[in-house]
């Protein structure tokens, strides 16, 4: 990857002094119709295959290990499907068979006689869930100041739970945190119900040591002093070799660069948002929501219900396209992935979260799993009381089932909330 750091340099606080400054910048400029084409990354693509299923089992090992006795039937797994986010065709029996070094096959008998599939964990699976437990623990003031921070973007410091579902495993929270984290801190996190009768997380008190974006600390180190009177930020940019970037728009990405900031967790609404300047407010949010996940990614679908939370106008997510060198988005997996580039060296994370470690030694016993059964090291002979084929369906009959992931339709559009989301009872 060949890396263009096209830096302003300023102080981390200077952007206050030069919000007046934007304010008669954005009459001066309007939105300039530059467009950047897509190239391939094949080091960020890999980051995204690489982690292909995983969080569909890492959501699955939660659930089992919740359980009593750290076993399910398969119509109790089930249930989960929605947020498994696996492919249509595909079995959620025939996607646990794939990887019997994480998951354990046994049987019931339901009503009227009929053996039912059961999946508990293998001993190397639970000692990881374990430790990830631990390392949440340990990390759980990290935790709670980026949630903090994700709430502090929004407006009345408020997201629905549904939302915020979309990006717990980016953020790191524990599959439970409704019930492990949130209740042991009523000082700053309430459920409230919202007006359209959803449930929402509300942030109860501001910090203003939190208040300052990642961009903010990075520059601190780099003042000037006339440019801390300015305002200015830029952001670190990185284009894929051969990206090919053109005179007309490397002259405009560097003026780009020399617009005024806007910090993320101020107030924004005297922008005008058909201009620039409110163009990189855009990008600076979610430069910064990126910042505060684990993997420095998540799927574009994720940010799809955000407009209104983090008052950005119509098309917002077509910052994506329009600066490819500070975002990436890969479309591997049969979905949309934005990456922001600056974290990564190739396909390694620069600072890893220690749940990104855990997570790493997870994907590595998944693929041996599927190593291992490649190899039949997992068949079992007629008489054994445990039947492992691939292609018996979730209630014991025989029937064929895919275990090819679909290729869906890619959406290129996130514009709208969704306004049939399904209601969550307190």
């Amino acid at each position: 990857m060949v890396w263009f750091f096209l830096f302003v340099k300023v102080g981390g606080f200077g952007f206050l002094r030069g919000c007046q400054h934007g304010f008669n910048y954005q009459h001066k400029r309007g939105l300039v119709n530059v467009k950047l084409k897509w190239v391939k990354d094949r080091g960020l693509d890999a980051v995204v295959t690489a982690e292909r299923d995983l969080k569909a089992a890492c959501i699955l090992v939660s659930i089992i290990s919740s359980s009593p006795q750290c076993c399910l039937p398969i119509y109790r797994l089930s249930c989960h499907r929605g947020q498994l986010s696996l492919p249509c065709d595909l079995k959620l029996s025939t996607f646990i068979r794939k990887f019997p070094s994480v998951f354990v096959e046994s049987h019931t008998f339901w009503s009227g006689g009929a053996r039912v599939p059961c999946f508990s964990l293998t001993p190397e699976a639970l000692q990881l869930y374990h430790e990830e437990l631990n390392v949440l623990q340990q990390n759980q003031m990290d935790l709670i100041n980026r949630l903090q921070k994700l709430l502090m973007l929004t407006q009345g410091w408020t997201l629905p739970l549904q939302t915020l579902d979309q990006l717990k495993w980016d953020l790191g929270l524990p599959y439970d945190y409704q019930h492990s984290v949130i209740p042991h801190h009523p000082d700053l996190f309430s459920f409230i119900r919202l007006p359209d009768d959803r449930v929402g997380l509300k942030l109860l008190s501001w910090d203003e040591d939190l208040a300052v974006s990642q961009l903010q600390k990075n520059s601190a180190i780099q003042q000037k002093e006339e440019d801390a009177r300015s305002g200015c930020l830029a952001f670190p940019v990185g284009f894929t070799r051969g990206f090919g970037l053109k005179r007309k728009c490397m002259e405009w990405l560097k003026e780009w660069q020399t617009l005024p900031y806007t910090s993320p967790y101020s107030d924004a609404s005297y922008l005008d948002p058909r201009t620039d300047v409110s163009e990189k407010r855009i990008v600076g949010v979610f430069h910064e929501l990126l910042q505060l996940t684990i993997h420095k990614k998540t799927e574009r679908k994720n940010v799809s219900n955000l407009r209104k939370p983090l008052a950005l106008p119509q098309k917002f997510t077509k910052v994506f396209e329009r600066h490819p060198g500070i975002f990436y988005i890969s479309k591997k997996c049969a979905t949309q992935t934005v990456i922001l580039r600056e974290a990564y060296n190739h396909q390694q994370l620069l600072q890893k979260h220690p749940t990104v470690d855990l997570r790493e030694r997870f994907a590595r016993l998944l693929r041996k799993g599927l190593l291992d059964r490649s190899k039949g090291l997992y068949k079992k002979s007629k008489g054994d009381g445990v039947e492992v084929d691939p292609h018996v369906d979730d209630i014991g009959n025989n029937q064929s089932s895919s275990e090819e992931e679909s290729v869906n339709k890619l959406f290129y559009e996130y514009d709208s909330d969704k306004p049939d989301e399904p209601r969550i009872q307190l």
